[in-house]
């Protein structure tokens, strides 16, 4: 194995943590803000980490091109939904988490 093999792995293992982390976030906040920010942050992080864990593996600068675009069109979209969705709870009077 080469050295590019174990660095993709690290970076993927890493990515998916942060999937992760942004699932528990998702399960165990408690109101909807929270949760958004938990799971649009954490699955950027980790969707970014899997793209450069894949872009290391690549075969050429097209497919690189091809990762970081996809990327680019997921944070775009995530950030338009978790916008939509927190906006469609101030509207309803969803109040925000206050310990």
């Amino acid at each position: 194995m080469n050295p590019n093999d174990y660095l993709s792995a690290a970076l993927l293992i890493t990515g998916a943590v942060f999937f992760l982390a942004g699932t528990l976030g998702l399960l165990r906040f408690p109101d909807v803000y929270t949760r958004l920010h938990a799971l649009t942050k954490a699955d950027n992080v980790g969707l970014g980490l899997m793209v450069v864990g894949l872009a290391v593996q690549a075969e050429s600068w097209s497919v690189v091109g091809k990762l970081l675009l996809i990327w680019w069109l997921v944070l775009i979209a995530g950030a338009s939904v978790a916008h939509l969705i927190a906006s469609g709870a101030l509207q309803r009077g969803i109040r925000m988490w206050k310990p």
